[in-house]
């Protein structure tokens, strides 16, 4: 998915949100699918690259104190994944959100679609597996407060609590869901310190990290969300391109876990 059509994705899962006519939703599902044709993969083709082979990007940042990691450090396949909380496909791999729109788009794509975050979060209790979670904030100024505020919950121990509430309170893109006032109405209901969350958003305290780690992933090649790098030892063997489902990405993690 390219940045700019990604935006465009979004807002057509958002008209299909509304009641329109049967013709608008239909003509709205065709533009779907020719936007993120190239970025699912489609069922049946579960091929991933061989773990020998090093799929080339101009930089990938390594998996630093900087990041927000699950799993076992020590773990010799990382999963680096970039995503944007306004996105709904990001959304939907997490297994977070399972009746949006965009989780029946991509059952209409493959009824057997499962969301692939379900199965990492399996390989990362083992331990065999280390996830690190990066923003590519993109799809407008909601994004990147949602991301910060991500961070300042970050602050208190409660990112994985945020970042959850987030994907379950998504409300269309730029359309107020993820205001100031309400990202900090989310932080109150987290039970957060709501005073030194509060000074955390509107200090800017994490904006040139974010606005830095989407700069990285640009690097790493990153055109749209929600984009993956599968790490063996610190080397890139296989990527996540978009919403594929759980069977594909599993394909690739057992390649590079052997």
């Amino acid at each position: 998915m390219e940045e700019n059509a990604s935006e465009n994705k979004g807002e057509i899962i958002n008209n299909m949100n509304k009641n329109s006519s049967q013709k608008q939703i239909a003509g709205a599902i065709v533009i779907a699918g020719i936007i993120i044709a190239g970025a699912i993969l489609l069922k049946g083709n579960n091929t991933s690259a061989p773990v020998d082979n090093i799929v080339p990007v101009t930089f990938l940042a390594p998996i630093g104190k900087s990041d927000v990691t699950l799993g076992n450090e020590k773990a010799k396949v990382a999963l680096v994944l970039y995503e944007d909380f306004q996105c709904p496909f990001c959304a939907a791999i997490s297994g977070l959100a399972p009746d949006t729109d965009a989780v029946k788009y991509l059952k209409q794509i493959d009824p057997n679609w499962i969301p692939f975050m379900t199965g990492i979060n399996e390989y990362v209790k083992n331990g065999d597996v280390l996830f690190a979670y990066r923003d590519w904030a993109f799809l407008g100024p909601e994004s990147v407060k949602s991301a910060e505020a991500a961070r300042c919950a970050g602050d208190q121990g409660k990112f994985w609590e945020y970042h959850d509430y987030l994907y379950t309170h998504q409300n269309g893109e730029n359309k107020g869901g993820f205001s100031d006032s309400n990202l900090k109405s989310f932080a109150k209901g987290l039970e957060l310190n709501t005073s030194t969350f509060d000074q955390c958003l509107d200090s800017g305290k994490y904006t040139q990290a974010v606005a830095d780690s989407k700069t990285q992933g640009t690097e790493a090649g990153v055109t749209g969300t929600p984009k993956g790098f599968i790490l063996k030892n610190g080397k890139i063997v296989s990527t996540i391109d978009g919403a594929e489902s759980w069977t594909t990405v599993k394909t690739k993690i057992d390649n590079a876990l052997k």
